[in-house]
Formats: C-alpha cells, structure tokens, sequence
C-alpha cells in the first residue's frame, strides 16, 4: 500500500479505538503526540524498505536504508510480523520511558498504545496485498486475504486508489458523524 493509505488506515484505527475507550483524561499534548506516534507506527512497518518515503525525506537516508534493510531481513520480513511488533513496542516504551521526564504531562501509555495501533494497522491492511504478511515469522509462510491472491489489491492501482482509500476517508466521515457527542467531549477535556 502508499504511505498515504497507510496514515489514513492508522487514523481509522486511532479513531476507533477513540470511540470505542476513549480516554478518561486527555491533554493537548498528550493528543498530538499520540497522533504523531499513530502515524509514525503506520509507516514504521516499512523502514525495512530502503525506497521508503521515511528514508528519502534524509538527507543521506537511501544509504541508512539500504544498511537497515538488510539488517531487518529486507521488505516484508521481520517489521511485517508479530515478532516485528513485539521488538518495535518494547522499542517504543523504551524511547518513550527515556523521554517522558522531558514531557511529564504527556501520558505515554496512551502515545504507545496509539502508536501500536498504526502498527498493527499497517500489517492488517498489508495483508489485503497482493504480497501477503508474514505474521508467524519466522515461520516462513505470507498470509493474505483473500487467499486467492489474484484478488488481493495491488499497491498505488485501481483498487486502493479508487475504492480502498476513497471508502476509508467515507468510514471516517460516518465515525466522526455517528460519534459526535463523543468526541466533542473528548476536545473538551483537551
């Protein structure tokens, strides 16, 4: 999929997961990490792909990429796995415990948990490609669905571009329509 699917995909995630617990105290802070977090975990699956945006907006980031692909695995290996997630949220605490005396008033359980979500997101939407995931790694096996993989999207075409993306912004639309109450409120304690 393109990074921008991938952000908005990761929003969906963090708006629903709003709505569905949203949380009992909020700073303005802690909201725009949490966004900035949800985004940056959307895309972090792919850092394992040297041609990704992340790497071409560095200065000498092509070379960084290639070394930290090969590192991972190449694209598509351990950052698209259950094992890639476990590895990349203890990293996410870790950094996060080390900076939060610098922000005390974020609460970064809620900024980790939002950046999981854009994670795990990335990896469930990467599993309607054409590609698969490889969730079991190292079991060597990709899922995809539907299993059929001539039926899976195909990154930056028709599918994900016309229908997939355009569906996404309309899911939004009627989350934020549907649950207005909520997340006024939710602004409210911002």
């Amino acid at each position: 999929m393109t990074g921008r699917t991938h952000d908005l995909i990761a929003f969906t995630g963090l708006l629903t997961a709003t709505i569905i617990y949203p949380p009992a105290h909020l700073t303005l802070g802690t909201a725009v990490a949490a966004f900035l977090a949800n985004q940056v975990g959307g895309i972090t699956p792919d850092i394992d792909q040297p041609t990704a945006p992340f790497w071409r907006n560095l200065p000498i980031g092509g070379l960084i990429g290639k070394i930290i692909s090969k590192m991972l695995g190449g694209h598509r290996f351990i950052t698209h796995s259950v094992l890639g997630l476990i590895l990349f949220g203890f990293l996410a605490k870790l950094l996060l415990g080390f900076i939060h005396p610098i922000f005390p008033r974020i609460n970064m359980e809620l900024v980790w948990w939002a950046y999981m979500i854009g994670m795990v997101s990335h990896l469930i939407i990467d599993t309607f490609s054409k590609e698969g995931v490889p969730w079991l790694l190292p079991i060597p096996i990709k899922f995809g669905i539907p299993p059929i993989r001539a039926w899976r999207i195909t990154t930056d075409k028709f599918t994900e571009n016309w229908v997939l993306f355009p569906g996404l912004i309309f899911v939004n639309l009627v989350l934020i329509a549907t649950n207005y109450e909520v997340l006024v409120g939710l602004l409210h304690k911002v």
